[in-house]
């Protein structure tokens, strides 16, 4: 005979995901347990930027959860404070040629149609935006949508906020499940939570927590560094980076991809990314992928040159094959829910995931429709494979 529940819904991972569902589920009115086998933001989300990006997005399901989660993340702010140290400094997209430039503004144009603010910037306006950027660009566009968070901070506010009980450093060996196939919790390595919805909200490793539950996801890590630089004056106002950015978010190779992002942060280190790699869960720092960041941000700002980079960090991102997240309920397991899988905008796209997780656990409308983030679809459309 089943245990009576524990609580309404058990969250499975404490990054910024997992703590927007918790918080969302709760605001919903919903008894939340929050299980992690380390601490808040412990795993990919400890190892990011904090970008809430609209700039790098295509017309689609993703950019309207961007652009809903731009509204959330500023009501959050007003909520918390500057605890979290959210930063509206917007974006600056920078093009070194007039073939690049021409393309990036056909983007942007496409963005607007979509509710996106994307100004075109010409070469002689560059300077005004970022007095330190190299000399020669042919132009950019500018996206004061962008912002920034500190990420482990925002989770753990978001968690505190939420009210939900944590069990930290427990380890989830099992998905309960009935005779019918409907979940009735999870099994850690520490007892036993019984709910009637469990949230797999596990990142990188969504794919294994859905293995446990009999169905399949298939989530691949891709390895990033993120170089990080001595404290300085804030000499990079936006988050800046070259627009062939965009093109490797998008890409599907497993090689390593390099292109430049460079912004300063509210406690004065700069932030050097972006790498992007399918290296399963290597960690070893890759010297070609740390001197490419380090080459294309001096490209961007040459004043780097002369700044000591004090330290390097690796993380993984959460890559679906159709580079679109799993959200929403598991047909496959009644009482799961999937909400990982957001590759490296898991942090942007966090509140509004976590508020459609809300809708679906209380049996409301989710606005957008979850379809295009369905979890079985990949079991429907062959789309498994890199």
């Amino acid at each position: 005979m089943t245990k009576r529940p524990t609580c309404d819904v058990v969250v499975v991972g404490a990054g910024m995901v997992g703590a927007a569902c918790a918080l969302y589920a709760a605001r919903a009115g919903l008894d939340v347990r929050l299980v992690d086998r380390g601490p808040v933001a412990g795993g990919t989300t400890g190892a990011g930027e904090g970008n809430l990006l609209v700039s790098d997005k295509a017309p689609s399901p993703e950019l309207e959860l961007a652009l809903r989660s731009a509204r959330l993340w500023a009501e959050l702010a007003r909520e918390l404070g500057a605890a979290i140290e959210y930063e509206p400094k917007g974006g600056l997209v920078v093009a070194a040629t007039a073939e690049t430039l021409a393309a990036l503004r056909g983007f942007a144009a496409r963005q607007r149609t979509a509710g996106v603010t994307a100004v075109p910037v010409g070469a002689d306006e560059l300077a005004g935006l970022e007095p330190h950027l190299a000399p020669g660009m042919a132009g950019g566009v500018h996206y004061p949508q962008d912002a920034q968070v500190m990420p482990a901070l925002a989770a753990a506010h978001l968690v505190r906020a939420s009210g939900a009980r944590f069990h930290a450093g427990r380890t989830v060996t099992g998905v309960l499940r009935r005779a019918d196939g409907t979940v009735y919790g999870v099994r850690t390595d520490r007892g036993d939570v019984h709910a009637p919805a469990v949230v797999n909200a596990a990142g990188t490793w969504g794919g294994e927590l859905a293995a446990l539950a009999g169905v399949r996801l298939p989530v691949l890590p891709r390895r990033g560094f993120v170089l990080v630089t001595e404290p300085l004056p804030r000499m990079v106002r936006h988050k800046v980076y070259a627009a062939d950015y965009v093109a490797d978010v998008a890409s599907d190779s497993a090689a390593l991809r390099s292109s430049p992002v460079v912004e300063g942060t509210a406690a004065g280190p700069v932030l050097i990314g972006a790498t992007r790699e399918r290296v399963g869960f290597d960690r070893t720092v890759s010297l070609p992928a740390v001197r490419a960041l380090a080459a294309g941000a001096v490209g961007l700002f040459p004043f780097l040159e002369r700044v000591r980079a004090l330290r390097t960090y690796a993380g993984f991102r959460p890559y679906l094959p159709d580079h679109l997240p799993a959200i929403g309920p598991d047909p496959r397991a009644p009482g799961l829910f999937h909400a990982c899988g957001h590759e490296g905008a898991g942090i942007g796209l966090a509140p509004a995931t976590g508020q459609l997780i809300a809708h679906a656990l209380t049996g409301k409308t989710p606005e957008p429709a979850l379809t295009p983030f369905r979890p079985e679809r990949f079991d429907t459309d062959g789309g498994d494979a890199p």
